[in-house]
C-alpha cells in the first residue's frame, strides 16, 4: 500500500514540471454610455491626432504613452457635450482593505497608475457618470514606497522619465506628452486583488504585490472632468507592466486577451491569460518595438489584391503597423490609402452613390451595406488574415437626401505609421501572446462566455466555458497528458483494491 502511494507521489512530481498551472484572471469591461449625438469626422481625427502624437513621441524618445480608450461607435459624444470617444475601462482592486478603481485599458503604455489623494489639481468629478476614487497610501496597511535602490527603479527597462530624489530616497516618474498633457507622481507597491480562474468556473480570491504609480500632478486633457477616470491600466510588454510583473513570478502566464463588444451597451471582457477559440489565427510581432507592431503585407478587396508595394508597411524609422486600442478609427499610409478607397468605390459604383463630404469619401446607400459593400482582407505574416465586414471599415454618418450615408472610416495617415484602432478591433477576440511574441484574433460575439486556458501549454486539455461548472478533481485530470492520466487511473484502482 505504501509503495503505491509512493508511486502516486512520484508520478505527480514528474508531471508537475510539465503542467505548470497559472491562474487566469478575467476582468469585465464596461463602457460609459453618452448622449447619442453624432460628431464630425474632423473631430474624431483631431482626437486621434493627439493620440498619435503621443505614440510617435514614444517612438522617438521612449516616453511612456497614456491614452483614453476608444469606442465601438466613434461618433457618440460624451455626456455634457464632450468630444472625446467613450471609454472602455475595467475595475481593479488595490490596497488593504481593497478599494475599487475604474481604469482605462491601454495597450500603448506599460505602467498602471491611479490618482493619489494628495493630488492638488486632479479632477474632483467626472462627466462620464462614474464616481472618482483616489489612492491613499496611509489608508492601506500594505502600501509601501519604492526606494531608489529598488530594482524596479534602477531597471534598464525604465525610461528617462523615471527619477530619484536623494532627499526622500523615493522613486518618482514624470511623463509629458506632445499635446501638453502629462502627469507626475511616485511609485508604490501594494496588493492587487483579483479572482483567479483555476478551472471550469472554479475561481478563488487571490492577490499579489505589484508596483504602480500614484499620480500627484496632472496637466492638459488629464485634468478635464469630461474625460476624468481613476487612472490607466497599461498593457504594454515592458518590465513595468502588471502583466510582466505577475508573469515573472509565475502568477499569470505572459499573455493577455480582450474582446471589445461593439453592439448594444458595449463592454466586453479582459483576461490576464489566454482566451482559447478554434478560429484564432496568429501573426508574429515585430521584435524590439515599443508598441505592438505587426508585419502587414497586403490588402485584398473582394479577394483581389490591391497594387500596394509591401515596402509601404515596413517597420523602420517610425514606420510600420500598430495595433492600438486607444485609436478610434484606422489609419493607412498614403501608398495604401488611395488604392483602398478606389477599390471600394469601384466595387459599389452600381449600387451606391459615391460623394465627397467634407473631404471624406462617403456613399449614399438605399439598402443594407452588407449586401452592397465588399469584404476586405488585411493580410499579415504567417498567413494570418483579418477579414473585415463593411461596418468594420465604414462609419454611419446619418442621412443625406433621404438615403443613409456611410463614410470610409479608414483615414490617410499623416506619417509612415499604419494604425488599426477600435473600428477594426471591435467584436473580435485578440490574444497578445507575449511569451511567443505573437498576436492572434478571430471574430467573436463579445457578449458570450469565453474559454480560458489555465495551464502553460496547449499540450493539455485545459480550458472550459466560464459559465459551466466542474469539480477540482476533473480540473486536475484535464490538466494532465492522456498517458499520465491513464497511469494515475490504474494506480488509483490498485489503491482502492488494496483498501477493500
Amino acid at each position: 500500500m505504501r509503495s503505491l502511494w509512493y508511486l502516486l507521489i512520484v508520478t505527480l512530481a514528474l508531471v508537475a514540471p510539465m503542467s505548470v498551472v497559472h491562474s487566469a484572471t478575467v476582468l469585465p469591461l464596461q463602457r460609459v454610455l453618452p448622449l447619442e449625438q453624432r460628431l464630425e469626422l474632423e473631430q474624431l481625427k483631431a482626437w486621434d491626432r493627439v493620440r498619435h502624437a503621443r505614440l510617435l513621441q514614444s517612438f522617438a524618445g521612449g516616453v511612456v504613452d497614456f491614452s483614453v480608450q476608444g469606442t465601438s461607435d466613434p461618433y457618440l459624444v460624451g455626456v455634457g457635450g464632450s468630444s472625446a470617444p467613450l471609454l472602455y475601462f475595467t475595475k481593479v482592486k488595490l490596497g488593504s482593505p481593497p478599494r475599487e478603481f475604474n481604469l482605462q485599458i491601454d495597450t500603448g503604455s506599460d505602467v498602471l497608475w491611479v490618482t493619489c489623494s494628495s493630488c492638488s489639481n486632479c479632477p474632483q468629478s467626472s462627466a462620464l457618470g462614474i464616481q472618482l476614487n483616489y489612492f491613499d497610501t496611509t489608508s492601506s496597511s500594505t502600501a509601501g514606497l519604492v526606494p531608489c535602490s529598488d530594482n524596479f527603479c534602477t531597471s534598464a527597462a525604465q525610461t528617462t522619465a523615471t527619477q530619484c530624489t536623494s532627499k526622500s530616497n523615493q522613486c518618482i516618474y514624470s511623463f509629458q506628452y506632445g499635446d501638453g498633457s502629462g502627469t507626475l507622481g511616485y511609485y508604490v507597491s501594494d496588493i492587487f486583488s483579483f479572482d483567479a480562474i483555476l478551472g471550469e468556473s472554479l475561481t478563488a480570491n487571490s492577490s499579489a504585490l505589484v508596483v504602480f504609480g500614484c499620480s500627484t500632478y496632472q496637466s492638459g486633457d488629464l485634468t478635464k472632468t469630461d474625460k476624468a477616470i481613476d487612472g490607466i491600466f497599461g498593457f504594454g510588454q515592458g518590465e513595468l507592466s502588471v502583466i510582466s510583473q505577475l508573469s515573472s513570478r509565475g502568477i499569470t502566464p505572459r499573455v493577455f486577451s480582450h474582446c471589445l463588444r461593439g453592439e448594444g451597451n458595449g463592454g466586453g471582457i479582459l483576461v490576464l491569460g489566454e482566451i482559447l477559440e478554434p478560429g484564432i489565427v496568429y501573426t508574429p510581432l515585430v521584435p524590439s518595438q515599443p508598441h505592438y507592431n505587426l508585419y502587414f503585407q497586403s490588402i485584398a478587396v473582394n479577394g483581389q489584391l490591391l497594387p500596394i508595394d509591401p515596402a509601404a508597411f515596413a517597420t523602420s524609422n517610425n514606420q510600420g503597423t500598430i495595433i492600438d486600442t486607444g485609436t478610434t478609427l484606422a489609419y493607412l499610409v498614403h501608398d495604401a490609402f488611395d488604392p483602398f478607397v478606389s477599390a471600394i468605390t469601384s466595387a459599389v459604383s452600381q449600387s451606391a452613390t459615391p460623394i465627397i463630404y467634407k473631404g471624406n469619401q462617403c456613399y449614399q446607400v438605399s439598402s443594407s451595406i452588407s449586401t452592397i459593400f465588399p469584404s476586405v482582407s488585411l493580410n499579415f505574416a504567417g498567413d494570418a488574415s483579418m477579414v473585415l465586414k463593411p461596418e468594420e471599415y465604414l462609419t454611419h454618418y446619418g442621412f443625406y437626401d433621404g438615403a443613409a450615408m456611410w463614410c470610409v472610416g479608414f483615414q490617410k495617415a499623416q506619417n509612415g505609421v499604419t494604425i488599426l484602432g477600435d473600428l477594426v478591433l471591435k467584436d473580435k477576440i485578440f490574444v497578445y501572446d507575449l511569451a511567443h511574441q505573437r498576436i492572434g484574433w478571430t471574430n467573436y460575439d463579445c457578449s458570450l462566455a469565453v474559454n480560458v486556458s489555465v495551464t502553460s501549454s496547449k499540450d493539455f486539455i485545459n480550458a472550459g466555458q466560464l459559465r459551466t461548472s466542474n469539480s477540482s478533481r476533473e480540473m486536475l485530470l484535464k490538466m494532465l497528458p492522456l498517458r499520465i492520466m491513464v497511469l494515475l487511473m490504474h494506480i488509483l484502482v490498485l489503491i482502492k483494491l488494496q483498501i477493500l
